[in-house]
């Protein structure tokens, strides 16, 4: 085979992150599969770069940024008061709060975009991140053990430069995260070989094509139990051949799950290792840029058996390498026989069986046949670097400089208000303070009120169903808008916290509430203090300024239609 340019990206950091004792998930089985990948001696093969941490400003391209600000804030110990009860964000015992859950993010994440970015560039033929493959994170919540969807980050990535992707899911559950994300596009194709019936998450029947311009660009194959190597190979290459006939991408993403392997702990196929890595041996004969993703699996000497051999096919030397394992640090995990190798077991292949597996095919080909011609798409020169970074915003800490006053006063600004909400939570037990502030208890009291009554109307609303991925049963958990808004019921009795309307304007690490809790302020204390704008102590020349520029009326704008602002 002819040599290709591969990188390689690596964290060492990943494999130290658990998700907790018991959980099916294991971040390790990245570091056991690095360690196998040393001992074959595959890194002076191929560029080895550790990726650069991807930022929550980055990773707000596709989730929201309530969610993204969550994940940075999240604790095991503040986790039920942060998802408001488990109704929001983490919904479900699958996806716990543990300990760096922004960093682990961070670093599946930094790989997916670094491996874009590669390839957009022409660096790398083939780019490798063993730790992404996150495909059932959601737009604004957490599924099936995956927080940040770094594949559909990747992705939004290579469409700066490439007018198609396409995206392949081999792993046993259905790709659904990045499904949806790009279900009404006709720039990506998704294609999902997945375990369906009875099945984490529920989703992915061959009926559900896209929407809109998107229709017919998400190609589903459910399968049965037990498919073997034959069966799969027998579907895999022909609608995989079709799809770069008709669609001819210009980049490849491949979903190396490895819980469609034989004796995986949550999986239910019988592919072996190398019927698991054909499908990236049939990709790099065709010569189209490649990203190869890890995913899921949970046998993890099986999972790092094959993702190290499928390293080898990327380079190439699957035919060189010897099967009896090298020494490494983990050699005793893959006793007795010490072999590179996943063999099959006596399951039965149920798509045989019923004669279902030629029925899915010709379905699927028949999708395919319906669609007309590539898809283009307009392209012109993508900047090599975002308008923040050139301007030096956004990045670091401040870059080490010292806050000016202006951001000063505004941080001091972000505490009070942040203050006013803690008090909404805790009355004040000191009787001093009750004495002094009889006026603020009375309104807090108002504002308890309103925030029991709306909890109230909460648990007689309706429920959604989610799945878990581990039991593969529904279970019913509120509504997650009104489980979240009957918290911040005691704002909406004073017009916060309202659900966001569809045509509301998107606020980057916002609540959306910063200009209705000024108008709340104005408007109480105007009542409270004689039309003066009352600070406690707190905002100080911020609100010597305001006072300063004019008379705030009711709607919280300055006289002459201005919106109220600390300017320079």
């Amino acid at each position: 085979m002819s040599k290709r340019k591969v990188a390689y990206y690596h964290d060492a950091d990943v494999g130290a992150y658990t998700y907790g004792l018991g959980h099916p998930m294991k971040p390790h089985r990245i570091h056991v599969t690095h360690e196998l990948i040393t001992a074959y001696d595959m890194l002076d093969k191929m560029q080895v770069l550790r990726p650069k941490r991807a930022s929550a400003e980055t990773m707000t391209r596709f989730h929201t940024d309530e969610y993204v600000h969550f994940l940075h804030r999240v604790t095991p110990e503040t986790a039920e008061e942060l998802t408001y009860g488990g109704t929001r964000f983490l919904v479900g015992e699958d996806n716990p709060a543990f300990e760096g859950l922004a960093e682990f993010c961070s670093i599946s994440a930094g790989g997916s975009i670094g491996a874009a970015q590669r390839i957009a560039s022409g660096a790398s033929d083939i780019a490798i991140n063993w730790a992404g493959g996150l495909h059932h994170a959601k737009k604004r919540e957490a599924s099936g053990f995956c927080y940040v969807n770094d594949i559909v980050l990747g992705i939004l990535e290579l469409l700066r430069t490439y007018p198609r992707v396409l995206y392949i899911d081999i792993d046993c559950h259905h790709g659904d995260g990045v499904e949806e994300a790009f279900y009404t596009t006709d720039r990506v194709m998704t294609c999902s070989f997945h375990k369906f019936g009875e099945y984490f998450p529920g989703t992915g029947t061959q009926e559900d094509r896209g929407r809109g311009k998107g229709k017919g660009y998400a190609v589903n194959v459910p399968l049965k139990d037990g498919i073997t190597d034959e069966s799969f190979q027998s579907v895999f290459e022909p609608v995989i051949s079709k799809i770069l006939e008709v669609f001819r991408p210009s980049a490849v993403v491949l979903q190396c799950g490895a819980d469609s392997l034989s004796g995986d702990k949550l999986g239910c196929f019988n592919l072996t290792m190398y019927g698991h890595s054909h499908c990236v041996q049939f990709l790099r004969q065709h010569n189209v840029p490649l990203i190869l993703l890890g995913g899921g699996g949970y046998t993890v000497k099986n999972v790092a058996r094959t993702w190290a051999f499928e390293t080898a096919c990327a380079l190439g030397i699957e035919n060189e390498i010897d099967i009896n394992l090298p020494w490494n640090p983990y050699f005793e995990w893959f006793g007795p026989r010490y072999r590179l190798e996943v063999a099959a077991n006596n399951m039965d292949d149920l798509n045989v069986k019923d004669g279902s597996l030629e029925k899915v095919r010709i379905n699927a080909l028949e999708q395919l046949r319906e669609l007309g011609p590539p898809p283009s798409a307009q392209m012109q020169d993508v900047p090599r670097e975002s308008l923040g970074k050139h301007l030096g915003f956004g990045y670091g800490k401040d870059d080490g400089k010292p806050r000016d006053e202006l951001d000063a006063r505004l941080a001091q600004h972000a505490r009070y208000i942040f203050s006013l909400q803690e008090s909404a939570e805790a009355p004040s037990s000191d009787s001093e303070e009750e004495s002094s502030e009889s006026e603020d208890d009375s309104s807090l009291l108002h504002w308890q009120q309103q925030r029991a009554d709306s909890r109230r109307r909460v648990n007689r609303s309706s429920t959604k169903k989610r799945m878990s991925m581990v039991t593969n049963q529904y279970f019913e958990v509120s509504s997650e808008d009104n489980g979240f808004y009957s918290h911040c019921s005691g704002l909406h009795g004073l017009g916060l916290g309202a659900p966001p309307q569809r045509n509301d304007k998107r606020r980057f690490f916002q609540g959306g509430w910063e200009e209705e809790i000024e108008r709340v302020i104005a408007t109480r204390t105007k009542e409270q203090r004689g039309g003066l704008y009352y600070q406690r102590g707190i905002m100080g020349d911020v609100d010597k300024s305001i006072q300063g520029r004019g008379d705030l009326n009711v709607d919280g704008d300055w006289d002459g239609g201005v919106a109220m602002s600390v300017e320079r």
